[in-house]
């Protein structure tokens, strides 16, 4: 994916396998937390079975919604996983994405064990099933980026002032991985796009602060009482 500031992000895309077993532990967890809430409201009677439809929903449903839209696009499933769900053009996924993936989610699963929906994985290079065709979204390996080869030693590393989006941080470690490649000019110019990260700071030391955060992304440790621009 490329973005408007000159970097690419790079996405490997997750295949039906590694979806199935991310789905599969959701499932067992679902399952889990019904069975114990059977359990607890056995003891309402009648109310009690009323409240069992609407966990059955809740479970079902808002399940996975909930965990994309606040948990970086990954349900517990797909973290343990290593797996996430993003927009087409490597943005974090929102609440209308993930409203519109999960519910057409029974789409998908017809006829039968998924059956439509990993038709529709098969006939398109991202894995797409129909849920994500129609949201415009993409399940990837939430790893891939952290994958990417620096060629210099630079070292020096940073912890981000707050925390990152996926799609932040991608962009951080791409320009990390390209920074050998560009000019001074243009990596200092890239910086400066990246406020508030650099806001006040001098080109120069913009763009330091930008490689060491991404060194920090790409598994660095921080240097205590290391001088810092």
């Amino acid at each position: 994916v490329a973005t408007p500031e000159g970097c690419e992000l790079r996405l490997r895309v997750a295949g039906p396998v590694a979806r199935a077993r991310a789905f599969l532990i959701d499932a067992a967890i679902r399952f889990s937390i019904f069975v114990a809430t059977v359990v607890l409201l056995e003891y309402f009677g009648s109310f009690g079975r009323g409240l069992m439809i609407l966990a059955y929903f809740v479970l079902g449903w808002l399940y996975n919604i909930a965990f994309e839209a606040l948990n970086n696009g990954a349900t517990p499933g797909k973290r343990l996983c290593q797996l996430t769900v993003l927009r087409e053009d490597g943005t974090p996924v929102g609440w209308d994405a993930a409203f519109i993936r999960n519910t057409l989610r029974f789409v998908d699963a017809m006829p039968v064990g998924y059956a439509f929906g990993l038709i529709a994985m098969g006939c398109n290079a991202a894995s797409k099933r129909l849920g994500d065709m129609a949201a415009g979204t993409v399940v990837v390996y939430r790893t891939d980026a952290a994958q990417s080869a620096v060629s210099d030693d630079f070292s020096e590393a940073e912890l981000p002032p707050f925390p990152l989006t996926p799609a932040e941080r991608h962009a951080l470690i791409e320009y990390r991985r390209r920074s050998a490649t560009l000019t001074d000019e243009r990596a200092e110019e890239l910086a400066e796009l990246a406020v508030p990260l650099t806001r006040g700071l001098a080109p120069a030391q913009g763009r330091r602060k930008l490689l060491r955060i991404a060194n920090f992304l790409l598994g660095r440790e921080v240097s205590i009482g290391g001088k810092t621009d």
